[in-house]
């Protein structure tokens, strides 16, 4: 019986301390699939900063652009679930399908939705010299000039992309859309008269605008953007139709234990409502959300409907939405 007792006592100190081991115990990487300085970098940075705080582990920040978000997106989906890749993407993760109909992932089958950490509108922008004083200036100068008016966005597929898409269905006008590697190139352009507009989200275009080298014309959620309050609404503006949510979330890999999932779920929602993390969030001009994972998975699927449905649309086909190159 002696001999018995020392020997569940042997096997309880060898299992034990594997069901006690606690995440993370080492490094973990949070995959932007879009250039630094954008609004995915900035908010993934804002993250893992506050993870790495709260966990006494990194998190550090890796950038795999291209093929507007597929790159990197792939990359996760085939990564190890075990909570030590993490994505961190925009909206276009909920239209990916609708644009690439040779995806080499299912966005809703291969990823578990972590939180949805904040909401974005999107900022319609011009340089301060053209003659544009406000939206229906833009839209009177798109129809004077079909397919001589620009805007530029983060490349193909990207939410900037599907946001002027739209805007030019609602408004019957014809836009070229113009690609560029990511956010901060798109206002580059803008200021350099590459491209006559750009639907950038706030946070890489706020210090332009306030320094009065690019001009806001309107934002493209109902709700005035806190940052931006002089800055009218598209629909204030009488463009009914027009309506574009952004939006920067964290995903794991499908097969990721439900633990890890809820943990940090449950740590960034705690940690978008720090005084220090919620001030960041609204000076770069978003809203703070932080949900929990049944909540962000039925967002992002309710958005992979809609926006399938808005793809079915032949006029907005019809907008120039080739992707063929980014392959």
């Amino acid at each position: 019986m002696k001999i018995r007792g020392v020997f569940i006592g042997a096997c309880l100190c060898v299992v034990l301390p594997g069901h006690a081991q606690k995440y993370p115990e080492k490094t973990v990487r949070i995959v932007v699939p879009f250039t630094p300085g954008g609004g995915t970098d900035v908010f993934a940075r804002i993250l893992s900063q506050r993870l790495s705080e709260v966990y006494g582990q990194q998190f550090i920040v890796d950038n795999r652009p291209g093929a507007g978000s597929t790159i990197g997106s792939e990359f996760v989906a085939r990564a190890p679930a075990d909570g030590y890749t993490l994505l961190m993407t925009s909206a276009s993760h909920a239209f990916s399908p609708g644009l690439y109909p040779k995806l080499r992932y299912d966005p809703l089958k291969d990823f578990l939705a972590v939180s949805q950490v904040v909401r974005v509108p999107h900022v319609i922008c011009v340089l301060p010299t053209l003659p544009v004083k406000d939206l229906h200036g833009l839209v009177r100068l798109a129809r004077e000039r079909p397919g001589q008016v620009l805007y530029a966005s983060a490349g193909p597929g990207s939410a900037m992309h599907l946001a002027g898409a739209l805007f030019a269905v609602v408004t019957k006008t014809q836009l070229v859309h113009v690609p560029y590697k990511g956010g901060p190139q798109t206002a580059t352009a803008v200021m350099s008269g590459e491209a006559t507009t750009a639907f950038n989200t706030p946070e890489t275009v706020l210090g332009l605008i306030r320094a009065k080298r690019l001009r806001a014309l309107a934002v493209s959620t109902r709700e005035r953007a806190a940052a931006l309050p002089d800055v009218p609404t598209a629909v204030e503006l009488g463009f009914k139709g027009y309506e574009a949510i952004g939006w920067f979330g964290l995903f794991a890999p499908n097969g990721t234990p439900s633990t890890i999932v809820e943990q940090l779920s449950g740590d960034i929602a705690k940690g978008m409502q720090t005084p220090a993390v919620r001030d960041r969030a609204l000076q770069e001009g978003a809203t703070p959300v932080g949900n929990t994972p049944a909540q962000f998975d039925r967002f992002v699927r309710s958005g992979h409907s809609r926006t399938r449905h808005c793809l079915t649309y032949p006029k907005f086909l019809g907008i120039s939405l080739d992707l063929s190159s980014s392959h």
